[in-house]
């Protein structure tokens, strides 16, 4: 991706769903504008800091392998207008690395369905709303639901 080329916003969402599934790079990290604002945080304990979402990326990847061929981000539909898409994805792996929620791998599988919001400027994504089956996840995997502590 190039800063120069000009891309459609939903270009550019795809072309973030589609790097996130190359885990042999980070190239995903050139679709996300420095200072992303992750308004619902990718993983726990996500800090609110602009451009905290970078590493909640990282560390969500590093956390779940994809072993199977359908495992990983899948968009199952993509609604754009405007700078806003609205993707609804499918998002499939195996909790194999650790996770800040639950450190030790369970090596359990989890397909959980997510609709993401993204805002998209300067050819970047630029803010990030996300609601997902955090409740199917958990379960799947075996971790407890968060306390109120």
């Amino acid at each position: 991706m190039s800063s120069a080329t000009a891309f459609s916003p939903k270009q550019v969402v795809l072309g973030f769903i589609t790097a996130l599934n190359d885990r042999s790079s980070q190239d995903w990290v050139q679709y996300l504008a420095p200072d992303v604002i992750d308004h619902n945080k990718i993983i726990f304990g996500e800090d609110e800091a602009p451009g905290a979402a970078i590493e909640g990326f990282r560390q969500q990847l590093a956390a779940f392998s994809t072993e199977h061929p359908d495992d990983g981000f899948r968009a199952e539909q993509l609604i754009a207008e405007g700078d806003e898409v609205v993707a609804r994805l499918r998002v499939r792996g195996v909790h194999t690395g650790h996770h800040p929620r639950m450190p030790e791998p369970t090596g359990r599988r989890c397909d959980v369905e997510q609709i993401w919001i993204f805002t998209v400027r300067a050819g970047r994504i630029a803010e990030i709303r996300a609601v997902s089956d955090r409740l199917g996840m958990f379960l799947q995997l075996g971790w407890d639901w968060p306390s109120e502590d």
